[in-house]
């Protein structure tokens, strides 16, 4: 017999041996017992159709050959705001797009597309755009131009940042950006980027897109080492910095003299 003195009880001797068996079998089976899994290895997968979609206009110079060894420089024309919707003689209103209608001695491939309305330019909308221009028309790879003003500036310097590979040069008008996405296509584009000629134009009273937004990108592109970078701005000038920089002969002199 053996004395419980905390319950004052006599516990046989056989009894308290098979307690103490099975509180030590209670223990290994215990410390045998499996993980638990709290995690499962899955995946996802899913196919989905992407339908991409732009009207656009498309001016040839008269001269063009669609045979011609060295192919044709081109310019990519963002229009703003206003001329969103599903009118393509908005287009014409501003830039490039309205000087052609009445010079025909243009020397460019000019590609004008136009933003449903409501929206604003989509990255993966344009390249779509630019991939079906070159796969149609004889392009020079070396010599495609971005250029876009207010809502087209931006998107100017989106599509030209996120793909810098892609032209020789790019001009924002009265645009803007984020910083932050300068940085980050550095990341993987620097060697691109750092290359990517940019002339930009802001009007100094510009009452709609602060002038502040042409600089902050500008700032942003020397940050990262970019080598051939620029900002015009028209003291006088508001929202309307396109006008006088679409008219200037110089503009285009400057496209021409950049090769990718």
């Amino acid at each position: 017999m053996f004395f419980d003195p905390f319950h004052s009880a006599m516990i046989p001797i056989p009894n308290l041996v098979l307690c103490i068996t099975m509180v030590v079998m209670s223990s290994f089976s215990a410390a045998e017992e499996p993980k638990q899994v709290v995690q499962t290895a899955q995946k996802f997968s899913r196919t989905i159709e992407l339908k991409q979609e732009l009207d656009y206009l498309l001016f040839l110079p008269k001269d063009y050959d669609a045979e011609r060894a060295d192919g044709w420089p081109m310019i990519l024309f963002l229009h703003g705001a206003g001329e969103r919707g599903n009118d393509l003689e908005r287009v014409k209103v501003h830039g490039p797009p309205k000087q052609v209608e009445s010079d025909p001695d243009f020397p460019f491939v000019l590609v004008s597309p136009q933003c449903p309305k409501n929206e604003t330019w989509d990255v993966a909308e344009l390249n779509g755009l630019l991939d079906e221009i070159l796969s149609k028309h004889n392009i020079d790879t070396d010599r495609i131009y971005l250029t876009g003003l207010s809502m087209g500036g931006f998107g100017t310097w989106s599509l030209g940042i996120s793909n810098p590979e892609r032209f020789a040069a790019i001009a924002p008008i009265c645009g803007g950006g984020e910083r932050l996405s300068v940085v980050l296509a550095a990341g993987s584009r620097k060697d691109a980027l750092k290359k990517l000629p940019v002339w930009a134009f802001h009007g100094g009273k510009d009452p709609v897109v602060p002038l502040a937004e042409s600089e902050s990108m500008i700032d942003a592109m020397k940050r990262v080492g970019a080598e051939d970078v620029k900002l015009t701005i028209y003291p006088e000038a508001g929202h309307d910095s396109w006008t006088k920089t679409y008219k200037d002969p110089e503009f285009y002199s400057w496209l021409l003299q950049q090769k990718r």
